[in-house]
């Protein structure tokens, strides 16, 4: 047969779509099956689409939970060297400070307060990346302030770091034999009713996905689903039609990527995880009631907040809230708790106006620590008994 036969307009009809969707009907997975046809041809479906999803599981697990796993097994806290004291008689003190929330290393943040060696010598805590032992945190200051021959202790917590360091601080000043001086607040929210709504609502949400998500805590794809998120109202357009601006998207991205994902100072989900949960807790107050009295022949510690000037320029702590709290439980403002109001900052941003921050440390803070240190002596001496002559 010549190719002209084979082509000849009466074979065309032979391959008709008729033809082709009859030849498909008699060919696919089922046609043969007369019981149940349907629920079988269903139940198919479902493992096909299961199968999908445990291959793509596995792949989730392997190339983004296993790796991020095993690097976190070899984190622990440590306590860093920041900087000296400014004087040598600062050298029986050391200043501790703590990162807010979504933070890992304290350093660069103790680093932008050079007014803190006024007191002392000055620590940075790094957290365990897996969570949060505030006995371990506290047993590190410690025995550093044991082997440095450091008999004072002042800490220093930002935002949620604060709620870390009233907790460590209550180690400390019930469970060891170094005196704590001072508890230094910027910007903390003393229980969940101080974190605004919007900052709360995301937090919880973020537990809840720990909850029920397998390899939440190391993920770093959800970390970047969920930074990304956190920054919506950046790149959603919402005048007119509802829609995306890309390049503000892109800028999103770039920003999570580089700060919370490629930087070694960022925190693990399952480190934030725990340092809301801290906050949730709610055990600051009972933190506050333990360093309000003496322990172990010690003197209570002074009590310092710092906050905005203007309440509504922190948008994730009520400061005003926290403040009520803190009069309410330190007990007023001539005793042993002093508040600053710097002008022009915002939530516990000592890196982003260190000249604020370090004029009402050096101006405000250290001075009223040294003041209540005085008083505190000079009543200790007053209460001693007088030596028979």
């Amino acid at each position: 047969m010549s190719p002209m036969d084979e082509w000849h307009p009466s074979t065309v009809g032979d391959w008709s779509d008729e033809r082709r969707r009859a030849r498909w009907r008699e060919t696919r997975i089922g046609n043969r099956w007369k019981v149940l046809r349907r629920t079988r041809l269903a139940l198919l479906r479902v493992a096909v689409l299961l199968m999908i999803a445990m291959v793509a599981f596995a792949q989730y697990w392997e190339h983004d939970v296993t790796p991020e796993r095993a690097r976190l097994a070899r984190t622990e806290p440590a306590l860093l060297p920041v900087a000296a004291p400014a004087a040598p008689a600062g050298r029986d003190t050391a200043v501790v400070d703590l990162v807010g929330l979504g933070g890992l290393n304290a350093s660069a943040t103790a680093a932008a307060l050079p007014a803190l060696r006024e007191m002392g010598m000055v620590w940075a805590i790094r957290y365990d990346n897996r969570g949060i032992d505030t006995e371990v945190i506290a047993d590190l200051v410690i025995r550093a302030a044991v082997m440095s021959g450091v008999r004072n202790i002042v800490l220093t917590g930002h935002s949620m770091g604060g709620v870390i360091a009233l907790e460590v601080a209550r180690h400390i000043h019930t469970g060891s034999d170094r005196r704590l001086v001072g508890v230094l607040l910027d910007c903390t929210p003393l229980d969940l009713d101080a974190v605004r709504p919007e900052s709360r609502g995301l937090g919880q949400d973020m537990v809840r996905w720990m909850g029920w998500l397998p390899g939440a805590r190391e993920s770093r794809g959800l970390r970047i689903a969920v930074e990304t998120y956190a920054r919506r109202k950046a790149f959603l357009d919402y005048s007119g039609v509802p829609g995306l601006r890309f390049a503000e998207l892109r800028g999103a991205v770039d920003e999570v990527l580089r700060d919370k994902i490629f930087n070694a100072d960022a925190a693990s989900n399952g480190l934030i995880e725990s340092q809301f949960l801290a906050i949730v807790a709610g055990g600051a107050t009972n933190d506050l009631r333990a360093l309000s009295r003496s322990a172990r022949g010690k003197p209570r510690p002074a009590i310092v907040f710092i906050r905005p000037h203007d309440a509504t320029r922190d948008r994730v702590v009520d400061v005003a809230h926290t403040h009520q709290v803190l009069i309410d439980q330190v007990g007023g403002v001539d005793g042993n708790l002093l508040v600053v109001k710097p002008r022009g900052t915002g939530h516990a941003n000592p890196r982003q106006r260190p000249a604020e921050y370090n004029k009402v440390i050096a101006q405000q803070v250290l001075p009223f620590i040294e003041r209540y240190q005085a008083q505190i002596t000079a009543a200790a001496g007053a209460a001693a008994p007088a030596r028979p002559r």
